[in-house]
């Protein structure tokens, strides 16, 4: 049986990176792609930062005001203000594709897994030492066109491919053969492994288990009695066991949009008027997709105190790229519960909110 080779390509930074490099003036500097922020005030959160921000402690996901607090921080202690900067998909989407367009040169089977990450299937070179030169060569192409870099992980899967991408980031490159996957995995923290979030962590450190070797002390049947079908789905990846393919048929599984509000409220005009303005945004990327209808709207509504909720409507007769009007409609109806007691019954103010489409088909 020809033994499997998987590449996991992971570009650095990589809103960032692409604003670094494009704009005259930026490089170098810290950069931070993310929500608006104005006179220091902002309510969404960084997308992005790359690596010189990220010394300054701002990384993704950092409250965007917060962000700006530890740029000022940076600031007085005589270091360059970070620079702020709004998402920029279409300029993303563009550097997204020619670095597909690199891959695709030496691989027959590429997945997208998002905008900056790829897996690709190498087993057709028979050797992990030439699936390793070809890498580095598809890093220097990346560079040289691109001027921003990637980390690449080589395994005998998806799962060790991935894992390995991110441990010498950034402009790394690790190869993980399959005889030395226990080696590599059991010294790891047990939240590299992809399923293992904060909560299920906390779990697992009340229990002593911090490390991935911790981890293989348990059998499948007490991690299932702990966490049900994940439990099974843990055992196996705490072992490096992974038979997902690389499928070069990727495909969106849901189209959506979300705003912050400035203010929290409960101003049901503006409360529809966003709404309705996001679903335009969402039925606009449906109509200039691939796909031909939708059998799924969900809506997003997120209270001051960070309660989260979701609304959800299924539909036997999708909707399609003629059925705008109708659309509307259908966003509306699922919002309007929030607006009074029976979705709201503390009528309390509305921070976020939301619209996904889902159940795609061509």
């Amino acid at each position: 049986m020809t033994q499997r080779i998987i590449a996991h390509l992971d570009m650095d930074a990589f809103f960032a990176s692409v604003e670094e490099v494009t704009t005259p003036g930026f490089l170098g500097k810290p950069i931070v792609v993310g929500s608006e922020i104005i006179n220091g005030k902002g309510r969404g959160v960084v997308s992005t930062a790359n690596y010189k921000a990220r010394e300054y402690g701002i990384h993704s996901a950092t409250p965007i005001m917060l962000a700006w607090q530890l740029s000022e921080k940076a600031k007085k202690e005589g270091k360059p203000e970070a620079i702020f900067l709004p998402v920029d998909f279409d300029l993303y989407i563009k550097v997204s594709n020619n670095i597909l367009r690199i891959i695709k040169k030496y691989a027959a089977v590429v997945e997208p897994a998002s905008i900056d990450e790829f897996y690709f299937d190498l087993s057709y070179l028979k050797t992990f030492k030439k699936a390793e030169t070809l890498c580095r060569k598809i890093k220097r192409e990346i560079k040289k066109e691109e001027k921003i870099t990637c980390s690449i992980g080589i395994g005998p899967n998806k799962l060790i491919s991935k894992i390995a991408a991110g441990i010498n980031k950034p402009d790394g490159l690790l190869l993980v053969e399959e005889k030395d996957v226990p080696k590599f995995l059991n010294p790891l923290a047990i939240r590299e492994l992809p399923g293992i979030g904060p909560k299920t962590a906390e779990i697992f450190y009340k229990k002593g288990i911090r490390i991935i070797k911790d981890l293989n002390k348990y059998s499948e049947e007490e991690l299932k009695e702990m966490f049900g079908k994940q439990g099974g789905k843990i055992y196996y990846k705490a072992r490096g066991i992974d038979d997902d393919p690389v499928t070069e048929s990727y495909e969106a599984k849901s189209i959506g949009e979300q705003t912050t509000f400035d203010q929290n409220n409960l101003n049901i005009t503006l409360i529809c008027d966003t709404f309705t303005s996001l679903g335009d945004d969402v039925f606009k990327r449906f109509v200039d997709s691939e796909f031909s209808e939708f059998k799924n709207i969900t809506i997003t509504v997120r209270f001051a105190d960070f309660e989260t909720k979701t609304s959800s409507k299924s539909f036997k007769v999708g909707i399609r790229k003629e059925n705008k009007k109708r659309f509307r409609i259908e966003i509306l109806k699922l919002v309007l519960p929030f607006l009074d007691r029976r979705g709201n019954p503390r009528e309390k103010l509305i921070r976020l909110i939301g619209v996904k489409i889902e159940k795609l088909s061509k």
